[in-house]
């Protein structure tokens, strides 16, 4: 903020009141913004809040189906080999399947 000094007298007021009117633009401007500002986030919230519940389903969704997070990325998980399914005793004997 600068100050200028102008002196005294009709051109002094003139410059005073235009400043004035500067800076009551400016507030109004200001708060213009603000109000602007709050009726977009409350018209936001909403719809943040419905992206977050469709990111929840959507990670629930993927990792029952066998999807695991690495790197930010979804990945499907490998398969086993069959030898590490029969050591585990997991493998299904031959003519019950």
């Amino acid at each position: 903020m600068v100050r200028e000094y102008v002196g005294t007298g009709p051109f002094a007021e003139i410059v005073a009141h235009s400043d004035r009117t500067r800076r009551e633009l400016a507030e109004a401007e200001k708060a213009r913004q603000r109000r602007d500002l709050e009726r977009l986030e409350a018209l936001a919230a909403p719809v943040e809040e419905l992206s977050e519940a469709a990111e929840v389903l959507v990670r629930a969704y993927l990792v029952a189906a066998g999807y695991h997070r690495h790197k930010g990325e979804y990945r499907r998980a490998r398969s086993e080999t069959g030898s590490a399914r029969a050591s585990r005793g997991d493998e299904i004997p031959a003519g019950r399947a």
